[in-house]
């Protein structure tokens, strides 16, 4: 499909596709269309749905440069990430029927086709190996899910980017990011400040993949208003979870009662996503891990869905997939256990 949208030219252009065209590439990169721009037009080429959110953006783009208002990079992202949201909605909605409803999500969360409206660094958030790819369809058809692999592949950013996904498009009205609080074979002693102070820096990665797909200013808002939760596992025992994505990462760390705990706190219409690898278990003793025991006890239940990740899907800096492998099965073995 091609179409052509007239844009303003003079300084209002400029407000438009952004200074050095930054905002052309940005819809390049995240939609994977073809962009070709001249005087007082922009050649858009590519899939229909694809050219229809960036020919959207554009008109959102060219309406604002109106009023002398200057978008972010980030706050270009998200008009992508709206319209992306807004096209996966088209046909779905009948005539006169609410997109919002402040009582349930307005998509049921099996009316996802595993695709997701994230973004980080102006690029999708995109499965790059096909046991990631399964990894996000399982997450899709499964309300509860488990994710096993070794450290780099994916397990915690691709959990986190489905729950983003999945609360931007109404699929849920809460995220919960949940870690048990065990230090890595170091023992910190008292650490000063409030509870926030003291469980932060247990939760920190959870909180730099949020980061890295949703602006500051939003996630200081979510959490303000408990939209989004971080918090240690030991905080949710008496809760049910009603509508939420709940995610439990390092869950190797977890007891077998911590475990058991954390996952009958899965209420209606929510989704429970669990992560760890088990070469990396920091407890006393690793034959009580949690996770080990979850995965034995649950593997062939039906509707709970099981992701293996590899040392090939590793998707950090290629050394890191070096070192898992010089590493071998040596942790495993030492600690009387195995994947």
């Amino acid at each position: 499909m091609e179409v052509t949208v007239h844009v303003p030219t003079g300084p209002r252009r400029v407000g438009v596709l952004g200074s050095a065209e930054r905002n052309l590439k940005m819809l390049r990169e995240a939609l994977g269309l073809n962009i070709t721009a001249r005087d007082s037009t922009v050649s858009l080429r590519g899939e229909h749905a694809s050219v229809s959110i960036a020919r959207r953006v554009l008109e959102r783009l060219g309406e604002a440069s109106g009023e002398k208002t200057t978008f972010t990079r980030q706050q270009v992202l998200d008009l992508i990430s709206d319209e992306s949201v807004a096209e996966e909605r088209l046909g779905r909605v009948g005539p006169g029927e609410p997109l919002d409803d402040p009582t349930v999500p307005a998509q049921p969360l099996s009316d996802w086709d595993g695709r997701l409206a994230v973004f980080a660094s102006g690029r999708p958030v995109r499965p790059k190996t096909a046991n990631q790819m399964a990894y996000i369809e399982s997450i899709r058809d499964h309300d509860l899910v488990f994710c096993v692999g070794p450290a780099g592949t994916g397990k915690t950013y691709l959990a986190v980017a489905a729950a983003v996904h999945l609360l931007k498009t109404d699929r849920c009205r809460k995220l919960i990011l949940v870690r048990p609080a065990v230090e890595a074979g170091e023992k910190l002693g008292y650490l000063p400040g409030d509870l926030q102070a003291k469980v932060n820096p247990y939760l920190r990665p959870l909180l730099d993949a949020l980061h890295d797909m949703m602006d500051f200013g939003t996630i200081q808002r979510f959490m303000a208003s408990d939209v989004i939760e971080v918090v240690p596992l030991a905080y949710m025992r008496g809760r049910t979870l009603n509508g939420a994505v709940i995610i439990l990462d390092e869950a190797q760390n977890t007891t077998r009662g911590q475990m058991k705990m954390f996952l009958t706190r899965l209420g209606q219409g929510s989704k429970m996503i669990v992560t760890g690898d088990t070469t990396q278990i920091d407890l006393p003793d690793p034959r009580e891990s949690g996770l080990i025991d979850a995965a034995r006890r649950f593997s062939r239940v039906p509707g709970i869905g099981f992701a293996q990740l590899e040392k090939s899907d590793v998707v950090r800096h290629p050394i890191v997939q070096r070192i898992i492998e010089a590493y071998g099965d040596d942790d495993a073995k030492a600690r009387g256990v195995s994947d």
